[in-house]
C-alpha cells in the first residue's frame, strides 16, 4: 500500500492511497471461491458450478464489494501509519487507472486541530457578590403576596396599580382596525400591558365612563398597516378593581403549603430560594466569562465538520423543543452557525485542559450537582438516590461535572474581581 498526504489547508488533508493489483485479485478470487461453494445456479449441482460462471454471474458485485471494504480498511491503515486524527468521515474519490492496474484513490478530510493553551493567568471574571437584604425579602414576598390576592370593585376613579375593565374599538377615518375591538377586557395599570398613550387615557375613570382619544402607533410595531399611524379609539367603562393583598402571617404560609414554623419558616425559606436563584444565575454568568476568556486567549481554527455536526444536532432539538416535525419547517440552519462554532470551539479546549490538568470526575462533586438538581422536590432524598443509581443518569452528568471542575480550575487561576450587587438589582431581567 503506497500513501502520500498533502495539506489542502489548515486542517485539511488530502491523502492518496494506492492498492496493489494483486493484493485486490488475491481477494476477489477467494470471495468467488467461497461463493462457489454455495451458489445456486440452474443448470449446476451445488458446488460444482465452474468458476468462469461464477465470475461472469458474481464477479462484478464482488469485485464493487472488495473495493469497498478495502478502501475502508486501507484507510483506517494509512490514517493509523501517518499518525492523522480526522475530525470526521472522509469524502473518497477513485481515481480513474490509466496505464496501471493498481488501484488508487483520494481521501479528503479535516484532522483535530493541536490546541495549545495559553495566557490562562490573564483571563479576567468579574464575580457578583450578592447581598440579599430586608428590602430585597420584603420586594419578593411582596410578589409572593400579589399571586395570592385578589380584586374588588371600587367606587372612584382609576390609579396605578389598579385593573380596569373595558370595552374598547378602534378606527381610522371612521374605519375599524383589525383587532382592534376588545369586550370586557382587564387592564392593569402601571404594567406596560398597552401603549404607552392607550393606558395614560386609563387613568382617572371610573365605572360608567365613557371616553374617546387617539393613540400614536410606533413605527415598528407589529402589524405594518399600523405602523406610525394615529388610531381613535373609543372606551366603555364596566368597574375599576384594586388588589387586596393578603397579610404576611401564618395563613400566608400555609397557602404556600407551609404549615410548619409558621410565617417564620416562610420568610427563611423565601430567601432560601432567593439564595439558590442568585447562586445559579452567578455561576451562569461566571461560567459565561470564563469561557469567553478562555476562548479569546487562545485562538485557533476548529473543523468544520464538527460545526456542521452541532450545527445539525441543535437545529434537531429545536425541532424537537418546538414541536416540529416537518423539516421544511425547522430554524435555518444558519441561525446556529454562531453557537455552533463557539461550542466547538469550547469542547476542543476543555478536553485539552482536562488533558494537560489531568482532571478526573470527583463522584464527590457528582452527589452534589444531582443533590442540586433535586433540591426543589419535597422528596429530593428518594430522588437523589433514584438519581445515583441510575448509570445512564449519572454518565449524563458526568461531562457536566467534569467541565465545572474545568472551569473551577480556570477560577483559580484567573484575575478574578468582585462586584457587590444587591439581588433585586442582580436578578432584574
Amino acid at each position: 500500500m503506497m500513501v502520500s498526504v498533502e495539506s489542502t489547508g489548515a486542517l485539511e488533508r488530502r491523502m492518496r492511497i494506492e492498492l496493489p493489483a494483486e493484493r485486490i485479485e488475491q481477494e476477489v478470487n477467494a470471495r468467488l471461491k467461497s461463493v462457489g461453494r454455495t451458489a445456486k445456479i440452474k443448470g449446476f449441482r451445488p458446488g460444482k458450478v465452474p468458476a468462469k460462471v461464477v465470475k461472469q454471474r458474481y464477479g462484478k458485485q464482488i469485485r464493487e464489494e472488495v473495493l469497498s471494504d478495502l478502501m475502508q480498511k486501507s484507510y483506517s491503515d494509512a490514517v493509523m501509519q501517518e499518525n492523522l486524527n480526522p475530525a470526521g468521515g472522509p469524502q473518497i474519490q477513485p481515481e480513474v487507472a490509466e496505464d496501471s492496474k493498481n488501484f488508487a484513490y483520494v481521501a479528503t478530510f479535516e484532522v483535530m486541530p493541536d490546541v495549545e493553551l495559553k495566557n490562562l493567568d490573564k483571563i479576567k471574571v468579574e464575580k457578583p457578590d450578592v447581598t440579599i437584604t430586608d428590602a430585597d425579602l420584603d420586594e419578593m414576598v411582596l410578589k409572593l403576596r400579589k399571586q395570592k390576592a385578589s380584586w374588588s370593585e371600587v367606587d372612584r376613579k382609576s390609579a396605578e396599580g389598579d385593573r380596569v375593565i373595558i370595552d374598547f374599538n378602534g378606527s381610522i377615518k371612521g374605519e375599524p382596525i383589525a383587532g382592534g375591538e376588545g369586550k370586557e377586557m382587564p387592564v392593569v395599570l402601571g404594567e406596560g400591558q398597552m401603549l404607552p398613550d392607550f393606558e395614560k387615557a386609563l387613568y382617572g375613570i371610573k365605572k360608567g365612563d365613557e371616553k374617546t382619544f387617539k393613540v400614536k402607533f410606533p413605527k415598528d410595531y407589529q402589524a405594518e398597516e399600523l405602523q406610525g399611524k394615529k388610531v381613535d379609539f373609543a372606551i366603555v367603562t364596566h368597574r375599576v378593581e384594586e388588589l387586596e393583598l393578603p397579610e404576611v402571617n401564618d395563613e400566608l404560609a400555609a397557602e404556600f403549603d407551609v404549615t410548619d414554623g409558621g410565617i417564620e419558616k416562610f420568610l427563611e425559606d423565601v430567601r432560601a430560594n432567593m439564595r439558590r436563584e442568585a447562586d445559579a444565575k452567578i455561576k451562569n454568568e461566571i461560567r459565561e466569562q470564563v469561557m469567553t476568556g478562555l476562548i479569546d486567549a487562545n485562538p485557533f481554527d476548529i473543523p468544520q465538520t464538527l460545526k456542521q455536526q452541532e450545527m445539525h444536532t441543535m437545529q434537531h432539538d429545536a425541532m424537537q423543543r418546538l414541536g416540529i416535525e416537518d423539516h421544511d419547517q425547522a430554524p435555518p440552519l444558519k441561525n446556529f452557525e454562531e453557537m455552533a462554532e463557539k461550542r466547538v470551539r469550547l469542547g476542543l479546549l476543555v478536553r485539552q485542559l482536562v488533558s494537560d490538568q489531568n482532571l478526573t470526575v470527583d463522584e464527590t462533586k457528582v452527589r452534589e450537582q444531582v443533590e442540586e438538581m433535586c433540591a426543589s422536590y419535597e422528596n429530593s432524598d428518594e430522588m437523589v438516590n433514584m438519581y445515583m443509581t441510575n448509570p445512564q443518569i449519572v454518565q449524563q452528568i458526568e461531562p457536566m461535572v467534569l467541565e465545572q471542575q474545568a472551569i473551577d480550575w480556570l477560577l483559580d487561576n484567573a484575575k478574578v474581581s468582585s462586584k457587590k450587587v444587591s439581588f433585586t438589582d442582580y436578578m432584574k431581567p
